[in-house]
């Protein structure tokens, strides 16, 4: 094998050849020094000295960010830009030192991944101009998605609702399906029709950026985070293992919104209308259980009630995400934690981005969250999501600042989801005193049928969500990639919804309407598809954690599981944490679930009674699998649409 020196001589040497044989065309004062070859021992000064500036940048860029998303003002924005453009050039500036350094040929294989990774600049690439562009044109987005408001379907003058927590309070419990048509159509019509124009603007520049990084298009650089030549294909193919699973659920779904809005509503075997799941994009379908929970007359597992009976606040949720990861040995907040998250909605009257996010304000110390809490079950669940953002930054907070990040971007999600999987259970919510003994907990009968009800509650958010988050970056590479342009971009996210989801619109669409911008993450430059890969590996992981607690022995089924307490369990999750991404994803899952690949075999053990109970269900209602074309139209303009309206109805 060539050892690292002998490289170094071998490319020096190949580069004098070079020049000397440019000699006989060239005079000699016309040839340009010959690049200096940095040794390897150079390298690790230079990125010791890099690593510490920009932890520095990092941190003023991020804490501008966070003032601008918990206070939306002209001021704030400003300074968020400035210090945006200043990172962004001092990352190109280091990045133009760096890619000097022949690292291909390192010897030190961490060496070697830190500039591979630090070689990657994304955004910054673009021109000083460019970049400031791309970076307002994303904060104008997000403005214009942060103070959306509609008006109520009951009074018109009353045009104060917002996203939070008004609007997502009423497609909660509105079960009027005109109102919550209302609520779908004005929402879009005042956040995503509004920025179709500048996302136009947004694809160019980002495109423009990914070819800087020698990248085709955004798409490429996106998937390039996971470091998987076949990433794509995984995917596909974990979605063939899923869909099955899932067209149960949506049979079983469409019929009793069939039985609630009528067979005029909803129909028998069509997709089914995206207002009335409950979720304003349709991703989770959660809020309507009350009318088809399998075996209503069994306890329920929302413990929402009881939280507000007991006197929870956000404060106290949290805290209790908190105690739960202290008893499996990870980290507690720091105090710091606590005295700068945003855990409740400000009442000051402020404009801020709502949407829930954990914050790492890359010194080691500072990490906070920022999220508009309501006391309830699914608030809960988001507090342990974020927190598991959070102990992610604490256990990686050695590592150089290129390695402070997941393993990939899924691996970020799913921490704080694995812990929910425990904490939801109602077992662990009996031990917290947040759910009451069954008084028929021996009845066999009695526990099985409350069992599919716990395993129902769960897959309308779990299962429910995978086409979506699928969806969601299939059209965006679609875009990225030109084979959706401008033109098309509304009628094919309607035809991935169909395909892939089993829903179409409650109305007619235009191109004149941009639906996929009502949701955040498009508009605030998110990629998706981690959410559907965390949503897979999660259970991966929770099988994996359990059988180092001890809990599935003896055949224990995967979905009894509850974690707390069990510090072998938390000792193996921390192991994963802590390498943050100095090793590939492959090397972090093996060290919790023992396996290299993603694969959905756990999640289907664990909803197998579920499946199981479904398709004995949907079999006995004669229930039709899958779903017809969806008889709603998607033109170019409105205008065409109302023609075709008059035409129809003449004929």
């Amino acid at each position: 094998m060539m050892t690292g020196a002998f490289r170094y001589l071998v490319f020096a040497l190949a580069i004098v050849l070079v020049r000397c044989a440019s000699l006989e065309t060239e005079k000699l004062d016309q040839i340009e020094p010959i690049p200096k070859v940095y040794s390897e021992e150079e390298a690790v000064t230079f990125y010791n000295n890099f690593n510490e500036q920009i932890k520095v940048y990092c941190n003023r860029n991020s804490l501008a960010r966070w003032n601008y998303d918990s206070n939306i003002t002209d001021f704030n924005l400003q300074r968020k830009l400035e210090e945006g453009a200043a990172f962004a050039k001092f990352k190109k500036d280091s990045w133009q030192e760096l890619i000097k350094y022949p690292w291909k040929y390192f010897n030190d294989p961490e060496l070697k991944r830190k500039f591979k990774l630090s070689s990657v600049l994304g955004t910054a690439a673009l021109s000083e101009d460019d970049f400031k562009r791309l970076d307002t044109i994303i904060s104008d987005m997000k403005s214009t998605y942060s103070k959306a408001k509609i008006c109520s379907f009951q009074d018109s003058t009353k045009c104060d609702l917002n996203l939070e927590p008004e609007i997502t309070e009423l497609l909660k419990v509105s079960r009027n399906h005109e109102e919550l048509r209302h609520i779908w159509i004005e929402w879009r019509r005042n956040s995503g029709e509004k920025v179709k124009e500048t996302y136009k603007e947004y694809v160019t520049l980002k495109n423009k950026a990914a070819k800087l990084n020698d990248y085709a298009d955004n798409a490429a650089l996106w998937l390039g985070n996971y470091e998987t030549e076949d990433f794509r294909d995984q995917i596909s193919a974990l979605w063939v293992q899923l869909k099955p699973l899932y067209q149960q659920l949506h049979a079983y779904v469409r019929r009793h919104l069939r039985l609630k809005y009528g067979e005029e509503v909803v129909k028998a075997k069509g997709p089914i209308p995206a207002h009335l799941l409950g979720n304003m994009w349709a991703q989770t379908w959660g809020n309507i259980v009350d009318f088809m929970l399998p075996y209503p007359e069994r306890q329920s597992t929302d413990v929402t009630p009881n939280m507000i009976k007991q006197g929870y606040t956000p404060l106290k949720m949290f805290k209790l995400s908190e105690e739960f990861f202290v008893s499996l040995n990870l980290s507690a907040m720091p105090e710091s934690f606590w005295e700068k998250s945003i855990l409740e909605k400000p009442t000051d009257g402020r404009d801020m981005v709502c949407h829930a996010s954990a914050w790492d304000f890359c010194d080691s110390m500072d990490v906070r969250i920022k999220q508009c809490t309501v006391v309830n079950q699914k608030d809960l669940n988001t507090a342990h999501h974020e927190m598991g953002h959070v102990q992610y930054f604490l256990q990686y907070k050695h590592q150089p600042n290129i390695f402070q990040r997941g393993a990939n971007s899924g691996f970020h999600e799913a921490v704080g989801d694995v812990l929910a999987l425990s904490v939801s259970t109602p077992k662990h919510l009996r031990a917290i005193g947040l759910l009451e003994e069954s008084a028929s907990e021996a009845d066999k009968d009695a526990e099985r049928e409350a069992t599919i009800n716990y395993l129902f509650s769960i897959a309308l958010n779990k299962i429910a969500f995978l086409p979506f988050a699928y969806q969601m970056d299939l059209w965006r590479w679609d875009v990225f990639e030109g084979k959706t342009t401008p033109e098309n971009y509304n009628c094919h996210w309607w035809r991935l919804a169909e395909q892939f989801q089993g829903i179409e619109p409650p109305v007619d669409r235009s191109e004149e309407d941009f639906d996929v911008a009502s949701k955040y993450h498009i508009i605030a430059d998110v990629p998706y598809i981690r959410y559907f890969v965390s949503f897979v590996i999660q259970f991966q992981f929770h099988k994996g954690l359990c059988q180092a607690a001890g809990q599935l022995e003896n055949n224990a089924p995967l979905h009894e599981c509850d974690i707390y307490k069990s510090t072998k369990a938390g000792n193996l999750l921390g192991s994963m944490l802590q390498l943050g991404q100095s090793k590939p994803w492959p090397d972090a899952m093996e060290v919790i679930t023992g396996q290299r690949n993603m694969d959905a075999s756990a999640l289907r053990e664990y909803f197998a009674p579920l499946e199981d109970w479904l398709r004995a269900e949907n079999e006995r209602t004669g229930e039709f699998i899958g779903w017809e074309k969806s008889d709603k139209y998607c033109l170019q303009t409105r205008e065409e649409l109302g023609r075709l309206k008059v035409t129809t109805k003449q004929s």
